[in-house]
């Protein structure tokens, strides 16, 4: 078994961790009970490129459960909980390639150590390891059935290269998957992301206005946090229907270069590239905290800042302050990565239990329809998303009505009218 992590001796430590997970992902277990009995996935070869979270971990025990032979490295260089790669490597024989705080060079030996397990299906958090494949190691390709996308920066470049007809395989966008993105991108991006920031700066929101960039589900999420937090939220956007829902939510909208004067802090949530930049730098306040939540670290502008900056220090981890000749002092929170998962936890696992269940189903899917599959960009099968909605509820005890059999025949009808 292959492996590249920090330190074996963090696995009992991971081990915990990854237990008081499992507590909150009932949908998960029950899927992993009946992966075991099942082996739905027996034979199959998975390269998963996540975040390495205890919640991730929850997962790929459940694939291997389902007989897969699977490998897991990071989606991004800062996400790695160490303690949890240990244990997957220590206590359950996955190889894990990932480490904390590496650099881009190792990032993308981990993503070809995965490769070189000749995945049948990927899991991708950001299609790094679909890019790749298409790239340079187009010699792993004839192996691959299928794939999963789970975050929407992901799906755009899939979708992007479905369009251009140069996609290889098919895949599967979990992200898409309303017991994804309604619940996983608002709810848990609200919370963690607001974790990460806190933690990094332990500053008070109350009282201080929150720029957020981007008001898709991350956006509408995290606003929604930072405004119960106390905070003024102002919004800005690119798209008129999303901007007209954000002010009747009861936020600001304005464009970034009036909301960069403004704002204490500053969080982009967009998926696009350098939202935040020079015209913007220019005119933001002494002390202004900028950071990220999207996938990639291209949403800020860092050249900028740093050929800005006369000056950059540490001031904490995960902190890096820029100095400006004018006097100005500017802070970036993890180094423009995704602050919630750098400076944070990521999502609580109560939420992931629904996403990692997308996930761990749609495998499923795939081996068993792979044959009867497009090269081209799926949403996840109604019946999958209805059936994850419905093991989430009775998990949390809630129950819900029925159609009588009047009602269906009226759904289903057009005579009937007043």
């Amino acid at each position: 078994m292959d492996y590249d992590i920090k330190d074996k001796a963090l696995a009992d430590s991971g081990r915990l961790r990854i237990e008081w997970a499992g507590q909150q992902m009932p949908v998960l277990k029950a899927i992993r009970s009946r992966f075991e009995k099942e082996q739905p996935l027996k034979g199959t070869r998975i390269s998963a490129c996540l975040h390495v979270t205890t919640e991730t971990a929850l997962l790929i025990q459940t694939l291997k459960s389902g007989g897969a032979d699977v490998a897991i490295c990071a989606s991004n260089p800062l996400s790695t909980q160490d303690e949890v790669a240990a244990s997957l490597v220590v206590n359950d024989n996955i190889s894990v390639f990932a480490v904390k705080g590496e650099d881009d060079k190792r990032y993308y030996q981990h993503i070809n150590a995965a490769i070189d397990r000749k995945p049948n299906i990927t899991m991708d958090d950001g299609a790094d390891v679909v890019s790749t494949l298409h790239d340079k190691r187009q010699d792993a390709l004839p192996n691959v059935i299928g794939g999963t996308e789970e975050t929407t920066t992901g799906v755009i470049r899939l979708k992007s290269m479905a369009r251009d007809n140069v996609l290889k395989f098919p895949i599967i966008a979990v992200n898409d998957a309303n017991t994804k993105h309604f619940f996983d991108n608002r709810y848990g991006t609200g919370q963690s992301t607001l974790d990460g920031i806190i933690r990094a700066t332990n500053r008070l929101l109350a009282g201080s206005t929150f720029v957020v960039a981007g008001y898709g589900w991350c956006g509408r999420g995290l606003a929604m946090r930072a405004q119960g937090a106390g905070a003024k939220v102002v919004v800005t956007e690119i798209d008129p229907l999303k901007a007209i829902e954000a002010a009747m939510d009861g936020f600001d909208v304005m464009p970034m270069a009036e909301a960069a004067r403004h704002g204490d802090i500053f969080c982009t949530v967009t998926g696009n590239k350098h939202v935040l930049r020079k015209e913007h730098f220019d005119v933001m306040k002494d002390g202004a905290i900028i950071s990220n939540s999207g996938h990639f670290n291209v949403e800020i502008n860092i050249g900028d800042l740093k050929k800005m900056a006369k000056s950059e220090r540490e001031m904490r981890p995960f902190v890096q302050e820029y100095a400006l000749p004018d006097g100005r002092r500017l802070y970036l929170l993890a180094e423009g990565r995704l602050v919630n998962l750098a400076a944070a936890e990521g999502h609580p696992s109560c939420v992931m239990d629904m996403s990692f269940a997308n996930q761990a189903l749609s495998a499923e899917y795939i081996v068993k329809n792979y044959k009867d599959l497009k090269k081209t960009v799926y949403s996840v099968p109604q019946e999958i998303d209805e059936k994850i909605a419905s093991m989430k509820l009775d998990a949390m005890k809630i129950a819900i009505d029925k159609l009588t059999e009047e009602q269906r025949r009226y759904l289903a009808s057009w005579q009937e009218g007043t």
